[in-house]
């Protein structure tokens, strides 16, 4: 009687640890999906800061020309 109890503790012991384990291997999941599309969507965020910095420079360079012209037209 003695063992099946001890028995008994031993698989209640187990069973929770394999909850435990089933229960972080779901969230680990879940961390991995979340961290794929963070990743993403910076990459996204990337491009788009990459755009706008060459439309700035471009900008820029328009507004340098219209300056040049402004002060040959002004002497």
């Amino acid at each position: 009687m003695n063992n099946q109890t001890t028995l008994e503790k031993l698989s209640e012991k187990i069973t929770t640890i394999v909850e435990k384990y089933n229960a972080l291997k779901t969230e680990n999941e879940s961390y991995r999906t979340e961290l794929i599309t963070l990743k993403s969507e910076t990459a996204l965020k990337d491009q788009e800061i990459e755009k706008l910095t060459e439309q700035n420079v471009m900008k820029d360079l328009e507004i340098e020309e219209i300056v040049k012209k402004i002060e040959n037209i002004l002497g």
